[in-house]
């Protein structure tokens, strides 16, 4: 049976490819050509334009681990700049040409890439909808035609439908989207000074967090303690436990087929740079 660490290793392998529609050149390009100026602007439009023009109270809802303040300074003044099919458009043609420059165009086109979408497309295709908005709504697009983007499409639907698990994981457990960014610093995960840019907290918003984790007994100094790593421990065991849906329907075969072509592409990707530091997939910080 396909276990919870086949879940955590296929997104693993796929979420350098996925993550291309926000750090790659050609993806910050097709997002200016449509109006969205800025980085983040681009994020949350190109991210949330499956969900339609939400508002700022729905996209921090999903996203989770955003300050509200910080979201609302994008949106939703970005269905201004772009509407939802402006930015849909945009991230498939960013992506297009960021993947045929990291990967080649003869990749795009080969054998390969067509049968890593097709197991990819019947794993998307098994993903359970019921409280996952995010993998719901990239699931009820149109899967694209070439190979290169329909391999794309289906890894983002697993990815949020992934993410839209470790959301409930964290929530059954009281866990705030902040207090989640708190544990991943001390877990190791990725580096303070990153997060607070990159989420939108304040000093005195975290350091509150902090309080009130160590209050639980989860924290000591900034550490984890036994708990807090059991507690760590826990969230990420369940994340791949609710992940693992999709990956049981296309059955060990198919997931490690898939795992076998994707890992040259994560190669390929995280080599081309483009990542910020503090990111888990990692280089310089995006403005």
């Amino acid at each position: 049976m396909t276990s919870p660490g086949t879940a955590r290793r296929l997104w693993a392998l796929g979420e350098p490819l996925h993550a291309l529609t926000y750090f790659a050149d050609e993806c910050r390009a097709a997002a200016e050509q449509v109006g969205l100026r800025g980085f983040w602007s681009s994020y949350f439009a190109m991210r949330a334009a499956p969900l339609g023009p939400v508002g700022p109270e729905v996209v921090t809802a999903t996203f989770y681990g955003f300050a509200p303040s910080f979201v609302a300074k994008r949106v939703p003044a970005v269905w201004d700049a772009a509407t939802p099919a402006d930015a849909l458009a945009a991230r498939l043609a960013g992506v297009d040409a960021a993947v045929r420059r990291v990967l080649g165009r003869e990749w795009s086109a080969s054998a390969e890439a067509a049968e890593a979408a097709d197991l990819a497309r019947r794993a998307a295709a098994a993903v359970d909808a019921p409280g996952r908005p995010l993998a719901a709504a990239n699931a009820g697009l149109p899967l694209p035609e070439p190979p290169h983007l329909a391999l794309w499409q289906a890894l983002t639907t697993l990815r949020e439908h992934r993410g839209d698990g470790h959301s409930a994981a964290l929530l059954q457990r009281g866990i705030s989207g902040l207090q989640a960014n708190v544990l991943a610093v001390a877990a190791g995960r990725t580096d303070r000074e990153w997060l607070l840019r990159a989420r939108g907290w304040t000093e005195p918003e975290w350091d509150d967090a902090a309080v009130a984790l160590a209050g639980r007994g989860w924290l000591d100094g900034g550490d984890l303690t036994a708990e807090g790593l059991a507690m760590v421990t826990a969230v990420e065991a369940d994340t791949d436990r609710l992940a693992l849906g999709p990956w049981r329907a296309l059955g060990d075969p198919g997931c490690d087929r898939l795992g076998a072509l994707l890992a040259p592409v994560r190669r390929a990707v995280v080599a081309a740079g483009n990542w910020p530091a503090g990111n888990p997939i990692g280089a310089p910080d995006p403005t």
